[in-house]
């Protein structure tokens, strides 16, 4: 199984890394936008709805609303609408601030967003807005780089947690949620982000403040959307969102930490106009 999960990342990561850097803007957005409607496809299971037909029409329902966010946002134009852009970041962080009450609460919060029609919904907030930044990101200056960025601190606090919690893990940090996970592991995960911003100030040598902000934000909501994820799996009694990669589950599986991070993390680049 350990073998099989490390040829199916390396697979992923080569695709990846070559649909980032090889191909131009109009295809990355293409390709996350497969990423998501697929993702969609899961929550829709997530959300209690196993009928293909109704899994496919919610699909269905993400990717038109993706078109429609390409024409409103100008991403069709190449003149971004910057205001439009910003508010809707704001909007799914927002969301976000909700959905750490609903993970501390669960798994009492269930009676707020348990109903599948609301889970409906959530899914919206947490699909639209993953495309929506990963989109913005890649239109900036050295976009391909700072899309880099991301995925780098996303995985550094995913792996920086997983070990320092193996080893040193004591105390739970959402029981209810995912016992695996602990505050151990999680400080470990922010400090190997640290690391990684205190890596691109020396080399940057510039904006110092900034850098480390972005990379705090992101790096903590990433373990807000694997959270949460995890915890609609449980309210729904699945391991897996589905079993699409080998070795690793489903897409939502892979992007969870992705989802909640890249709208903080495309906020803060709007915000300060920050890039390499």
């Amino acid at each position: 199984m350990l073998k099989l999960r490390v040829i199916s990342a390396i697979i992923m990561a080569a695709v990846f890394l070559s649909v980032l850097f090889l191909l131009p803007a109009l295809a990355f957005s293409l390709f996350i936008a497969v990423v998501v409607v697929v993702g969609a496809w899961e929550w829709a299971n997530l959300s209690g709805f196993e009928v293909p037909a109704a899994r496919i029409g919610y699909a269905g329902v993400i990717g038109l609303s993706l078109l429609g966010l390409y024409f409103y946002c100008g991403f069709d134009a190449g003149l971004l609408r910057l205001e439009s852009i910003q508010t809707l970041l704001l909007i799914a962080c927002g969301f976000w601030t909700i959905a750490l009450l609903w993970v501390q609460g669960f798994p009492q919060s269930s009676l707020l967003w348990g109903n599948r029609w609301l889970r409906l919904i959530m899914g919206l907030l947490v699909l639209l807005p993953t495309w929506l930044a990963l989109v913005y990101v890649r239109s900036l200056e050295s976009g391909q780089w700072l899309v880099l960025l991301a995925i780098m601190l996303i995985a550094c606090a995913d792996i920086g947690g997983y070990f320092v919690g193996r080893r040193f893990g004591r105390r739970k940090l959402a029981i209810h949620v995912s016992p695996r996970k602990t505050w151990e592991g999680f400080w470990g995960g922010q400090i190997c982000n640290l690391a990684l911003a205190l890596m691109i100030v020396i080399c940057v040598a510039e904006s110092s403040p900034v850098i480390v902000f972005i990379v705090v934000m992101a790096s903590l909501a990433s373990v807000l959307g694997d959270l949460l994820v995890s915890m609609v799996k449980r309210h729904r009694g699945i391991k897996d969102s589905s079993q699409l990669l080998p070795g690793h589950g489903g897409v939502l599986d892979r992007v969870d930490g992705i989802t909640a991070a890249m709208p903080f993390y495309a906020l803060g680049l709007l915000l300060t106009g920050w890039h390499f």
